[in-house]
């Protein structure tokens, strides 16, 4: 029984000497859950709420790593919005939500284009640049920085 310890204890020393911190899995998650796709209902479903994120389809992992630090300093509100990729000028779904953070005016027309007037009328919408051209240029990186803080201020105003 000690011999099955001293792999992971030794693990664990070379790891802390790396300066790596393990991250361990409390419960793992179902087989069903893992394996169900979304589906253009669900995620319209899935997103009525308080913020909703619109991406440019076909990020890079570099520019999506930005976009979710990005939302992550700004606390898990912001940090656990859901992510919608518009591909082709389309939304998958029209999700209707209190504030949007809308990553490139091609994302901004198309949730113009389906969002219904009313829904348009209450919500706050945020525009910042394309992830692309924030990892490239500090102006891009400022503008995202007030948008933030633009929808950091709409999602703390109490609702009507």
């Amino acid at each position: 029984m000690a011999a099955a310890h001293a792999p992971m204890a030794h693990r664990e020393r070379v790891l802390r000497a790396l300066g790596v911190t393990p991250w361990v899995r409390r419960v793992a998650a179902s087989a069903s859950v893992v394996a169900e796709e979304l589906v253009p209902e669900a995620v319209g479903a899935m997103v009525a709420g308080e913020c909703v994120v619109l991406l440019p389809a076909g990020c890079s992992p570099r520019e999506l790593d930005l976009v979710g630090r990005a939302l992550l300093s700004f606390g898990p509100a912001v940090a656990r919005a859901p992510r919608i990729e518009v591909a082709d000028g389309k939304l998958p779904a029209t999700p209707e939500a209190r504030a949007y953070l809308v990553f490139g005016e091609a994302q901004a027309h198309a949730l113009g284009r389906e969002l219904p007037a009313a829904a348009l009328s209450k919500a706050h919408i945020v525009l910042a640049d394309e992830p692309s051209s924030v990892l490239g240029s500090a102006v891009s990186k400022r503008r995202l920085w007030n948008a933030l803080r633009s929808l950091r201020r709409a999602l703390a105003q109490p609702t009507e």
